[in-house]
C-alpha cells in the first residue's frame, strides 16, 4: 500500500503494554505503514512539538490531525491512542483496533514502563559519555513530560506524574476496564476490533480485509524483560534493541 498523508486507515485505541509494539509490526507487515507509536516521538525530536500542541488544545480539525500524522497510515500506543475519540471523528473511514490483555498481567508491565522502575531517570543529569542518539531520546521524552502528564492524569488522577509510581493494582485494573468499556461503547461494533495479540493474524487480517501472510508467525515483541534489558543497554550506549523490538517469550 502507498501511504496517504491525509488519512489514517487504522487507529489504535489500546493502552500501553497491551501488545501495541507487536500490533505496530503486524500492521506494517500488512501494508499499513508506517504505523505511529511512541518510538516515533523518541526518535523524531520535532514530533514533541506536535504533541505539546495537541496537549494545549490547538489540534482540533481533520487537517490539524493530518499534520500530526503526516506520512503515517496507522497508530498504536500512547500518545496517539489516548486521542482515539478525536481521531475516530477526524477520520471516519478508519478502523479502530483496541488491543487488550489480562489487566492483572498488564499492571506490573505498565507500572514498570510509566513509573520508571528499571528505567533511567529522564530528569537526571545524563552521563557525559552517553552517545548522542541515546541523549536525544532522553531529551525528547523529558520534553514530552507535560503531554504525558496530561494523558496519564486522565486515567490515574491529577496527582500522577510521568515517572512517578502508579496507583495500586485494583485501581489500575479498574482504569483498564473503564477504558475498554468506553471504547466499546464509543465505537460502532462493525468499526471496532477488540484484539489480543495471542489470537494472531486471523482476526486482524479478517477485520482489515487483507490476506494472512503465508508461513509467517505473528510478531510478538517488546515483552517486559526485553524492555528492561533494552533500557539497560541503551544506558551503556548499545542502541541495537531500540525501539524495544526484541521478540517476547
Amino acid at each position: 500500500m502507498t501511504g496517504d498523508v491525509d488519512m489514517l486507515k487504522v487507529i489504535g485505541a489500546g493502552l500501553p503494554r497491551t501488545g501495541t509494539t507487536s500490533t505496530k509490526a503486524a500492521l506494517e507487515r500488512l501494508g499499513f505503514d508506517p504505523c505511529y507509536h511512541m518510538a516515533e516521538v523518541m526518535t523524531h525530536p520535532d514530533h514533541v512539538d506536535r504533541w505539546l500542541s495537541v496537549a494545549a488544545g490547538e489540534v482540533k480539525t481533520r487537517e490539524d490531525w493530518s499534520r500530526v500524522f503526516a506520512g503515517y497510515q496507522a497508530t498504536q500506543d500512547w500518545p496517539a491512542s489516548h486521542y482515539w475519540r478525536e481521531l475516530a471523528d477526524a477520520f471516519p473511514e478508519a478502523k479502530i483496533v483496541l488491543t487488550v490483555r489480562d489487566p492483572r498481567k498488564w499492571y506490573p508491565s505498565v507500572r514498570m514502563l510509566l513509573s520508571g522502575e528499571n528505567r533511567p531517570d529522564l530528569s537526571a543529569e545524563l552521563p557525559a559519555d552517553l552517545p548522542e542518539a541515546v541523549r536525544q531520546i532522553f531529551a525528547s521524552m523529558e520534553r514530552m513530560r507535560p503531554a504525558m502528564d496530561q494523558i496519564g492524569q486522565a486515567y490515574f488522577g491529577s496527582d500522577w506524574h510521568f515517572g512517578g509510581d502508579m496507583v495500586d493494582e485494583d485501581a489500575a485494573v479498574a482504569v483498564f476496564e473503564r477504558h475498554v468499556a468506553a471504547v466499546k461503547e464509543g465505537v460502532p461494533e462493525q468499526r471496532l476490533l477488540v484484539f489480543d495479540v495471542r489470537e494472531g493474524w486471523e482476526p486482524l487480517c479478517a477485520f482489515l480485509g487483507v490476506d494472512v501472510p503465508a508461513g509467517e508467525p505473528f510478531p510478538h515483541l517488546n515483552d517486559a524483560e526485553s524492555m528492561r534489558q533494552a533500557f539497560e543497554r541503551m544506558q551503556e550506549g548499545d542502541m541495537s534493541a531500540f525501539p524495544f523490538g526484541e521478540p517476547g517469550h
